[in-house]
């Protein structure tokens, strides 16, 4: 039996950009403006601390970058408890309101890892609608660490990492050797990291990407904070409100994430959300011409066997790649983001079954932003890896850890022997992790909308539910359906609430359940 280096879940992309399989495979979805002039930004000029007044009176310079499209770069502390011993930047871009301008609409789409800035120069209609455009600067950004924005860099040999990436390690999973083998591969990684990082490494947590938000805000000119956050963008969202309740304006967290829950329990909550999704699809699979499944309960059952004999006996691709198990995660779970990817799962499936790779290939390889000469679009993969251990750790103890994966396994036949051993993600890494787990209620926050999908595979529905009962002025709002994220790609119901909460400030008075 074989597993590659990274434990899966460790990957899994909390991000909305993951749901628009589409859009990675297909192009983008934006719609551009006329160029407009090169402008300045007008700082708020709110006094703070001094050690950090220069970087909140800085004036943004935005030059154009693509038809109606404006970028900039901004400048913030290495680390905010000590803001004179070096600094970073942030790269930012926006779209210019269409209309009246209310303000700024920060934008972030998860990961962690996930580049805000893309998504807003690449798909700014994917990621809002015209209402908002009309009414809202529409602000992309990479949170430090990743693409522009002084980004974490674990390798200087595209080829080596893409060895790395997709190399198998042999063994059998949870044996003591694998356990030790795959330790060591991440203490290595770890140590990559920081040798072509630098310091910064330590400073990529979730806490300094919020303190980085509210100097955003200040610079940007606005005394409120307008946020759009999805998947892992909630956390994000909910850290900020946490420490700057005074500062929210109008939050929209979509897709949540519960602090509140341990590492293990996000791992079987998520394990069981992806097994649920996978049984909504071949409900409707078994359903068409085509499908290469009969009867659902049957096709869970093969499925989980196909996994299995792909981790026992890869397959070869065209390019001499071992197909494994681990790409097998990647391919399957990237089309049950979104329920119009679902042919995808087809396409997987029945080459799968004849023993052919090149869909497998191509989807894992865009769940991991692989082009096809072995480089990478971004340094997502060493963004998420190292925000999340510096955020939370797993238990790395190893009857815990053999213990956790009887109980994944039972609970999601399909997903859940996958996502087990997730301790090992984070071993030897060169810093502590500064995050720690708990309920966020930001006393004192504006209004803050939660958005929850019922059959999000992702992000599951009792996470949005429990983060707006956690929130002292949480409120939820509920889509009936699939798929990973709702506002913009569900329907009118979330649209409209969503909306009017941003430009009118109309908060439902009880959940929509759109």
């Amino acid at each position: 039996m074989s597993r590659s280096r990274i434990p899966p879940h460790r990957l899994v992309a909390l991000t909305a950009v993951a749901a628009g399989v589409t859009v990675l495979l297909s192009g983008c979805l934006s719609w551009f403006l006329p160029p407009r002039p090169d402008t300045t930004s007008t700082p708020t000029g709110e006094q703070v601390d001094a050690s950090l007044q220069d970087f909140y009176s800085q004036v943004l310079v935005w030059t154009s970058c693509g038809t109606g499209m404006q970028c900039t770069t901004a400048t913030a502390p290495m680390n905010w408890d000590d803001p004179a011993q070096a600094s970073i930047e942030l790269a930012l871009v926006r779209q210019p309101a269409t209309g009246t301008k209310k303000g700024s609409l920060l934008v972030n789409p998860g990961g962690p890892g996930g580049s805000g800035y893309d998504f807003i120069l690449d798909s700014v209609d994917y990621a809002t609608d015209e209402r908002l455009q009309r009414n809202f600067d529409i602000v992309g950004f990479d949170p430090r660490g990743v693409g522009r924005s002084s980004p974490v860099t674990c390798y200087d040999d595209p080829e080596a990492f893409d060895e790395w990436m997709y190399e198998i390690v042999p063994g059998e999973i949870g044996s003591d050797q694998w356990i030790a083998d795959v330790e060591a591969d991440s203490a290595q990684f770890g140590a990559d990291c920081l040798k072509f990082t630098g310091p910064e490494l330590q400073y990529v947590d979730t806490v300094s990407a919020a303190r980085d938000l509210d100097l955003l805000r200040a610079i940007l000119g606005d005394t409120k904070l307008n946020y759009l956050g999805y998947s892992y963008g909630t956390f994000l969202g909910a850290t900020y409100a946490e420490l700057y309740p005074q500062n929210t304006g109008r939050l929209v967290l979509d897709g949540a994430i519960d602090p509140a829950t341990s590492e293990f329990e996000v791992t079987i909550t998520q394990a069981k959300g992806f097994d649920s999704a996978l049984r909504a699809y071949l409900t409707d699979c078994v359903t068409r011409k085509g499908c290469p499944f009969t009867d659902v309960d049957a096709a869970m059952v093969r499925i989980a066997d196909m996994f299995t004999a792909l981790d026992e006996s890869p397959l070869q691709g065209a390019d001499g790649r071992q197909f494994g198990v681990d790409a097998m995660f990647a391919a399957t779970i990237l089309p049950l983001y979104s329920q119009e990817n679902w042919p995808y799962l087809d396409q997987l499936f029945d080459e799968i079954l004849k023993g052919k790779t090149d869909t497998g290939f191509l989807l894992a390889d865009a769940y991991n932003e692989r082009n096809p000469d072995g480089t990478y679009d971004s340094n997502s993969t060493e963004a998420i890896i190292a925000i999340n251990c510096m955020d939370y750790r797993g238990d790395d103890d190893v009857a815990t850890m053999r213990a956790e994966a009887v109980k994944l396994a039972a609970a999601a036949p399909v997903f859940g022997p996958w996502m087990s051993f997730g301790g090992t993600g984070c071993a030897g890494w060169p810093f502590p992790a500064s995050g720690v787990r708990g309920p966020i209620e930001a006393k004192g926050s504006a209004d803050i909308l939660v958005v929850g999908t019922s059959n999000d595979p992702a992000t599951p529905y009792v996470w949005a539910k429990a983060l707006a009962a956690e929130l002292e002025n949480g409120h939820l709002v509920s889509y009936d359906g699939e798929g990973h994220t709702a506002y913009n790609k569900s329907n009118s119901c979330v649209d409209d609430t969503v909306d009017a909460y941003f430009i009118d400030g109309t908060v439902p008075a009880s959940d929509p359940d759109c």
